[in-house]
């Protein structure tokens, strides 16, 4: 073998960028990144914090939320499940400021959906979306949006309501009746499931057959933060909404 054979050359040093991108520190940089992006704009999970959507969600309950299902265009149906940022119109007071320390829990919450959401961040059923006439009652107690009975088989423990003896023609009313409403521009009509449990934007309507605009609280189009789609967490209460 030939004494002066070639020494093999010395390794070049890896290019800055390459030993930056593949660092440790930039790559879970990158990871929370990438994962507050889809928290922010295509997928997060809610925590259910009260029952007024029992028996379709239980308190407790994380469910995913699609924040890409009313982009380009499209809106929320009669039926879907939607997360909304509640007005002022839905607590009737300014909120107190939070502490540094429960702010903190609060913004773990929202990111993680273990722990509280939004400040009045809530979960309700669209009834009915702009332009729609809603009122109740049919004579059976049904919900009548554009003149037809809406088939709500998903209601828990509904208001009483009774033919002939407590209907919207006797004294007193039944709770379960409503005057009659155009739901208006960029606006929907949400209510809980748990019908006879849920401060919703009906609540303060109930009882009544004569118009009043001032009692209804809306679900604005801009406030609707997505449409719940599956119950992630309890394991075993794993299912599509």
């Amino acid at each position: 073998m030939s004494s002066d054979a070639a020494a093999p050359a010395p390794l070049s040093p890896r290019p800055l960028w390459r030993r930056i991108t593949g660092s440790f520190l930039f790559q879970l940089c990158a990871a929370f990144v990438v994962f507050g992006l889809v928290l922010s704009f295509v997928a997060k999970p809610y925590w259910v914090p009260s029952g007024s959507m029992e028996q379709t969600l239980q308190v407790g309950d994380r469910v995913l939320v699609n924040r890409l299902a009313y982009v380009g265009g499209a809106a929320p149906h009669t039926g879907d499940v939607v997360v909304f940022d509640a007005d002022q119109a839905w607590d009737g007071a300014t909120r107190p400021p939070e502490n540094p320390f429960k702010a903190a829990l609060r913004w773990v919450g929202e990111v993680t959906g273990f722990g509280p959401s939004g400040p009045h961040t809530l979960i309700k059923r669209v009834i009915a979306g702009p332009g729609q006439t809603v009122k109740c009652c049919t004579a059976e107690g049904k919900l009548i949006v554009d003149g037809k009975p809406l088939d709500e088989p998903y209601v828990f423990q509904d208001l009483p309501f009774r033919p002939g003896a407590l209907d919207c023609t006797t004294t007193p009313l039944s709770s379960r009746c409503l005057p009659e409403v155009t739901v208006p521009e960029d606006s929907y009509l949400v209510m809980g499931d748990h019908r006879s449990s849920s401060s919703d934007g009906a609540v303060q309507c109930r009882g009544r057959t004569e118009p009043d605009a001032g009692c209804w609280r809306w679900a604005r189009a801009e406030d609707i933060v997505g449409k719940a789609v599956v119950v992630l967490w309890p394991v075993n209460r794993w299912s599509g909404l």
